[in-house]
């Protein structure tokens, strides 16, 4: 892990001059005091409740649903179009991302800077996600499902920040793989509640917005309740200070930063060069029908979901215990490989559910720990948000690349053969990267 957090406080001798103050590993930042179990438990049963509800309400469509509902309305090439709209909407993620992390930092809400973005949040993506099933044009999809990626970063970047904010050193592994471990149950979870509806996709769509809408509103009453930040001192500066305030950090002040992006990068370039188009694999690559894909993909999300379970809920407190995040990072990186090898070498169900296995696994052990090493990596608490909107860029940028990559691939080419020892070479490039970060252990 990395050293102790710090803030700056003012010197009594000289005001100006900020004098950096350690804060124990086991000090909330924003309290200064040790939390308490029950208050550490109230953390961590809401970023799992928080990252499951909205895992389930996306995948379910961006898995199944959306790719099936382009295929229902007669669009020709539903693969490339799909495609383009997540593209567009990585895109539009990539940016909401960072803009609502900045814009949570800046806030001054007797709510608290983070509660008001996930309630909001939460609202417009439900009410967007549900609109995505019953318009009838892929213009009109793609220009909605754009408005829940709107949504759904106002509620992520401020969340995740929240981990910077208020939780401890010593247990952010534990909280990252709370946050990360819901996600990782959720995705598969949504794809098989996702093609239970395969035939009958307007119930789903109506079911993966009340998800997402819960997925902000509940949170805030698990959580202990943010404290006011009307006291805190007012950001300074008009337009022109909000734009300069996007500034990402020097590289030479924070090169591990950047080597926690670069691996996150390839990493999430890996899994969705595979996951985005898992359905489209299984029926064009294994040669499944749309009745016998959709039970193919239910068995994987079924072993993804135990696997990932495992995984992801188990590697953060170990890494907190042994105080180490790059190790694990490392050989569950390799571990994805491995799995995504396996419909390379067997193309067939078998191969799938191999895959679904270790890259599960794999994966599990991978979002948890790397949620931890970004914020253990961040070169300034009070622009966590921005920051960790910044290095959020890289898993935007993955889901934007990765699945433009399998697309290009399988239209050139007419098969998905060649998207695996691709997807392999990613992940194998971001565990390099994550091996060259120094301030993390």
């Amino acid at each position: 892990m990395s050293s102790p957090a710090s803030v700056p406080e003012l010197s009594p001798e000289n005001p100006e001059n900020p004098v950096v103050q350690e804060i124990p590993d086991d000090v909330a930042p924003d309290t200064g005091q040790v939390p308490s179990r029950a208050t550490i438990a109230r953390f961590g049963a809401g970023y799992l409740f928080f990252g499951i509800c909205w895992a389930i309400g996306l995948a379910m469509v961006a898995n199944v649903l959306l790719p099936q509902r382009l295929t229902d309305i007669g669009v020709s090439s539903p693969d490339a179009w799909f495609g383009t709209i997540n593209s567009v909407t990585a895109i539009v993620s990539l940016v909401a991302n960072l803009v609502f992390g900045n814009l949570s930092d800046r806030s001054r809400s007797r709510f608290g800077r983070r509660s008001p973005w996930l309630l909001f949040g939460g609202i417009i993506a439900a009410v967007s996600i549900f609109l995505v099933g019953v318009v009838g044009s892929p213009v009109a999809i793609m220009v909605i499902y754009c408005v829940t990626m709107v949504g759904l970063n106002m509620m992520l970047a401020p969340a995740l920040a929240v981990i910077a904010d208020r939780v401890p050193l010593n247990v952010r592994g534990t909280m990252s793989a709370f946050f990360g471990g819901g996600a990782t149950i959720g995705y598969p979870l949504g794809a098989l509640i996702g093609a239970a509806f395969i035939t009958a996709t307007t119930p789903g769509y109506v079911l993966a917005a009340v998800l997402l809408g819960l997925s902000g509103v509940l949170t805030l009453f698990v959580w202990p309740r943010e404290r006011s930040a009307e006291r805190q001192a007012a950001v300074a500066g008009g337009f022109r200070d909000l734009l300069a305030s996007f500034r990402p950090p020097a590289p030479r002040s924070a090169p591990d930063f950047y080597k926690a992006f670069v691996g996150r990068l390839f990493m999430l370039i890996s899994y969705q060069m595979i996951a985005a188009y898992q359905l489209y694999i299984v029926q064009n690559y294994v040669g499944q029908s749309t009745v016998k894909s959709a039970a193919t993909i239910s068995t994987m999300s079924i072993i993804t979901l135990v696997v990932g379970l495992v995984a992801s809920l188990g590697s953060g407190p170990i890494t907190d215990r042994i105080g180490r995040r790059k190790a694990p990072a490392v050989v569950a990186a390799g571990l994805f490989a491995v799995g995504v090898a396996m419909p390379w070498i067997f193309p067939s169900s078998m191969g799938m559910f191999l895959y679904a296995a270790i890259a599960g696994f794999g994966y599990g052990v991978f979002g948890s720990v790397d949620q931890a090493i970004n914020v253990d990596v961040l070169p300034s608490k009070e622009e966590a948000g921005k920051d960790l909107g910044i290095l959020n860029l890289a898993t935007t940028l993955g889901q934007t690349i990765g699945p433009i990559i399998t697309s290009t691939v399988a239209v050139s080419t007419g098969a998905y053969g060649l998207i695996f020892p691709i997807s392999i070479a990613m992940a194998v490039i971001g565990a390099l990267s994550i091996t060259r970060i120094t301030s993390v252990r």
